[in-house]
């Protein structure tokens, strides 16, 4: 921005605070131009504290001091190549049906009956320096609702006034009924999007276009099958002719407006630059304070080749997006692309995986023997009392279904997964810094962002309570407060990190608490069925219990999901974070850590306690002085993992992903509907057309509430594929096939449930990927656990290589089996009415113990601390195997791709030449004019000369004589 109209903008800009009466110093937030020693720009400072500059122009609000807002703009760039009629293209204009709509602000008002507000509805567009008319100063006493109203129209009056103070342009609509919705409409013109592009350094594309070299060799040939195989897989839109030609990006300078090339001003700022220039979160305030009731950029198109479920199968159109709705949400849709199409070789190899166990299910030799009648193990009972002895062939059902998951080739899956999650972090990173290069991301600064209301407010209620102003001049005091550098200082926060603390570990202890009810459920349930008189009742109490278990804690995760997230965002508002950016990271950790601990404690508990803690026959452990406390299964507890995990990763897909994201916006819009239907008095408003306008459309869908939400489900399902994948196999497979529908699922309602969001810049997925590396690592740990401890894996390998005879598996069941003297249980314990009571001498239970005839009856017998020790060291080698494989695979495959770094450093040095061409050629314009501009002096030097040398002559000739004059003159 030039000098001078960078002083007069901010000093016009000091004389509207002026006028609204506030005084004091404070600086506006732009880099001012070094200029000197800069003593011109301390009078364009002068602006009050609490009405300091809001980012995009400059313009000032101080009505009661109270923290005012610039709009934020969006332009509705149309795609090339579609046509958009004549009727649809109105919709998106002001009335004169040449300006387009950027922005939209949505109010309800009530007019008092007594009178009509004058000036409060003109339906004539505002432009210029005009000013809304204001009423007259009549007496008129107000009762309450109308004194809130009156005050809500006077702050709309001098924002919108402030609006077009700088430089925007808007349209009302008439205020014609006592009450009901009106929009304010705004165009920001090429002045506003020029001066603020330059200010905030937004690159742009200049006239040079450079190629990019590609790699050659089998790389390229490679690059060019899969572009031919994935043809009729890429979007129907438009796409540039010349995929290797780039424009050099340059930071916007109006004084050098003509390296940029500027085809057509109203297109040449993009939707999400045109956004980020007026771009403002202190609109949130007059938001919160019902002065406004919605503010957003309108719809207008992307729906056709991404947000259909018809086009499931094509990739997504990334530039696009990020035009449409800015590189933050590009940025979602992107990794949301690249997750789900790693879900494809995850998948693969899940489903071999499966299969191998479906197809050595025959050959497996302790499930032959497990299902063999022949081999008589007589099993103690599972209940007192009422349950008496069984056979072991019985479980011959869950035996065969565990091998499914509990075999060879799990391990194997575990391995594979694990590298698997660091090449995805590592292609995406990849991937990342190729969209920052294709975007022009790569030297993108971060911003300095201003306060959060809140916490300017609890500073000023902080200051004002040191200095124990008075409700009457504290108005006066808030204008002064413009250089304190107070700040909130940890005993300030205090009781929020209290209160942060004690009511997370307070949901915590719920979640755990819901889990145990859940475990009494059980243990209560199976022995209320193990006094049934019906034998097939009886005979399935274990498949009863645990599919209805399973069912209330999926319900138990629906409920507390939804009351974790309103008490995370509650807990981040009391710790009143100072930026934006650190409220939204906060948000996501204690979201994501009640939400985690939510999702996986039902699942934690079957996989690493469930059955560790009952005891053994006649030494059982009890619950509430009857209960004993559950086993696992005959044949182990992974097969009941798989079944707890598989119903919670569904079900939360399934209603909480997809019927919650698409029933819950549909109610909340008929609510609404229905809402301003009620409160809204049945009037014709002869103004309004019959069709309804897009601004109207879009003011009924839900408001953006962030990505958070989006985020969370997907990293949730990350957890459920990486974390146990080792105890269900076909995880990957489910995550994929729910992604399918998730991606055009959100597309969906990004483009037709809610409202158009701002356009935010980013260059990465922020806190995101340190919680999916998080997860990465941990998930290396569980699956060793899981694989060590909960599944067989280790006792079959030290049978086979240590106990057995013969080196195969004849005899793993018999070896797992320890044996009880039926005339050691308890009295009152045993079985009433057994009608094997009298034959059974010994039953059999699954543990490594002595038997009974041993000195040391029960106890834990050697067997057991040699498969300990092997559990142990299997983690603890699995453990170091992987990370090492991980570490590998990161080392191998660099963040940054090569032919994009080589393309960074050339578009650098092609800047540098392009700049240099341009100096010299301006260089080579200024001697040129130089040259003309001294021939041209020396010539007048010389005719100068001649005159005085004719004069001269002319002098000495005689006097009177005529002669001479004239030869003199004609020589001249």
């Amino acid at each position: 921005m030039p000098y001078n109209q960078y002083q007069e903008f901010n000093t016009g800009a000091a004389e509207l605070t002026s006028r609204l009466g506030c005084d004091g110093r404070v600086s506006t937030g732009a880099a001012s131009p070094q200029r000197g020693s800069g003593g011109g720009d301390e009078k364009a400072r002068m602006v009050p504290w609490a009405c300091r500059r809001l980012g995009l122009l400059g313009f000032l609000v101080c009505d009661s001091c109270v923290f005012l807002s610039q709009i934020i703009n969006n332009y509705l760039e149309r795609t090339q190549g579609e046509a958009v009629d004549k009727a649809s293209s109105s919709s998106m204009r002001f009335r004169d049906s040449k300006r387009k709509v950027d922005y939209v602000l949505a109010y309800h008002y009530r007019n008092r009956l007594a009178r009509h507000l004058p000036g409060a509805g003109s339906p004539k567009p505002t432009r210029g320096s005009e000013r809304p008319r204001s009423p007259g100063p009549e007496v008129i006493e107000l009762g309450p609702l109308d004194a809130l109203e009156e005050e809500k129209r006077l702050q709309r009056e001098e924002y919108e006034h402030n609006l077009v103070e700088a430089g925007l342009e808007i349209e009302k609509d008439p205020e014609n009924k006592s009450q009901g919705l009106s929009f304010v409409r705004i165009h920001a013109p090429w002045q506003v999007l020029s001066r603020e592009a330059e200010i905030l350094k937004i690159k742009m594309p200049t006239k040079k276009v450079y190629e990019i070299t590609e790699e050659g060799g089998i790389l390229k040939k490679l690059n060019e099958i899969w572009c031919k195989l994935t043809g009729p897989l890429q979007p129907q839109v438009p796409q540039q002719e010349n995929t290797n030609m780039k424009s050099l990006s340059y930071p916007f300078s109006r004084e050098k407006i003509y390296l940029y090339n500027i085809k057509d001003k109203d297109t040449f700022f993009d939707n999400a630059t045109r956004s980020r220039i007026v771009s403002n979160q202190s609109i949130g305030t007059l938001i919160a304070n019902n002065v406004y009731d919605a503010a957003y950029p309108l719809h207008d198109l992307l729906y056709q080749e991404w947000a259909r479920y018809g086009v499931f199968y094509k990739f997504q159109p990334i530039d696009l997006i990020r035009k449409y709705f800015g590189e933050k949400i590009g940025l979602y849709f992107a990794w949301l692309g690249l997750y789900t199409e790693f879900l494809i070789p995850s998948s693969v190899v899940g489903i071999i995986v499966f299969l191998y166990g479906c197809i050595t299910i025959e050959s497996d030799i302790p499930s032959k023997e497990m299902c063999d009648q022949r081999n008589a193990f007589t099993m103690c009972p599972l209940c007192d009392k009422f349950c008496d002895y069984w056979n072991l062939s019985s479980a011959c059902a869950t035996a065969r279904a565990s091998h499914l998951f509990d075999n060879p080739g799990t391990v194997f899956f575990s391995i594979f997964m694990a590298v698997w999650a660091t090449m995805f972090l590592e292609q995406w990173k990849r991937l990342q810094m190729r969209l920052n290069y294709s975007w022009d991301l790569t030297g993108l600064e971060e911003e300095e962002e201003h306060p959060r209301p809140e916490y300017e407010i609890k500073l000023l209620q902080k200051k004002l309570k040191h200095k124990n102003i008075t409700a009457e001049n504290s108005n006066e005091f808030l204008c002064v407060l413009s250089q304190d550098e107070e700040k909130l200082t940890w005993s300030d926060r205090m009781p929020g990190y209290a209160t942060n603390f004690g009511l997370i570990l307070f949901m915590i202890m719920l979640t755990f608490s819901a889990v145990f009810g859940v475990i009494v459920y059980r243990i209560t349930t199976a022995a209320a069925l193990s006094f049934s008189t019906k034998e097939t009742t009886r005979s399935n109490v274990r498949v009863t219990v645990t599919a209805t278990a399973v069912i209330i804690n999926l319900v138990v995760i629906l409920i507390l999901d939804e009351i974790y997230g309103a008490v995370a965002k509650w807990l981040t508002e009391i710790e009143v974070p100072k930026t934006e950016k650190t409220f939204e990271e906060r948000l996501i950790l204690k979201a994501f850590l009640l939400k985690f601990v939510n999702s996986y404690a039902p699942i934690f508990y079957v996989a690493f306690f469930k059955g560790r803690f009952v005891g053994r026959p006649g030494h059982y452990v009890y619950v509430f002085d009857g209960y004993r406390m559950e086993e696992c299964a005959p044949g182990g507890c992974l097969m009941e993992l798989c079944i707890q995990l598989s119903i919670i990763m569904l079900g939360k897909q399934l209603i909480q992903n997809n019927l919650f994201e698409i029933g819950i916006p549909k109610l909340k819009k008929l609510f609404r509907k229905l809402k301003d239907e009620r409160t809204e008095p049945k009037e014709t408003n002869t103004n309004q057309s019959k069709d309804p306008q897009q601004w109207d459309l879009d003011y009924s869908l839900e408001p953006f509430t962030g990505l958070t939400p989006e985020y969370m489900e997907m990293i949730i399902q990350f957890g459920f594929v990486t974390l146990f994948v080792a105890s269900f196999p076909l995880a990957p497979l489910f995550a994929f096939l729910n992604n399918i529908i998730e991606v055009r699922l959100d597309a969906k309602k990004f483009v037709t449930e809610l409202r158009r969001p701002d356009t935010v810049r980013a260059k990465d997925i922020g806190i995101w990927y340190n919680i999916l590396s998080g997860i990465g690592k941990f998930s290396v740990i569980i699956n060793a656990f899981v694989i060590a401890v909960t599944s067989d894996f280790i006792p079959r390998l030290m049978y086979q290589y240590a106990y057995s005879q013969n080196g195969t598996m004849h005899g793993f069941i018999n070896h797992t089996l320890s044996y009880f003297n039926v005339s050691h249980l308890k009295a009152g314990t045993q079985p009433e009415n057994s009608p094997f009571a009298h034959d059974v001498l010994f039953c059999r239970f699954k543990d490594y113990r002595e038997p009974p005839w041993s000195q040391n009856q029960y106890e834990f017998s050697k067997q057991y601390w040699a498969v300990l020790s092997a559990r142990l060291a299997f983690v603890i080698l699995f453990q170091n195997l992987v990370m090492f494989l991980s570490v590998l695979v990161d080392w191998m495959i660099p963040d940054i791709p090569k032919d994009i770094t080589e393309q960074i450093k050339r578009e650098k040095a092609v800047l540098v030449d392009f700049f240099l061409k341009e100096e010299h050629e301006k260089l080579k314009l200024i001697e040129s004019f130089i040259a003309r501009d001294q021939q041209k002096h020396k010539s007048g030097t010389k005719g100068e000369r001649i005159r005085a040398a004719t004069f001269s002559q002319f002098n000495r000739s005689p006097k009177g004589s005529f002669t001479s004059f004239s030869a003199q003159h004609t020589e001249v």
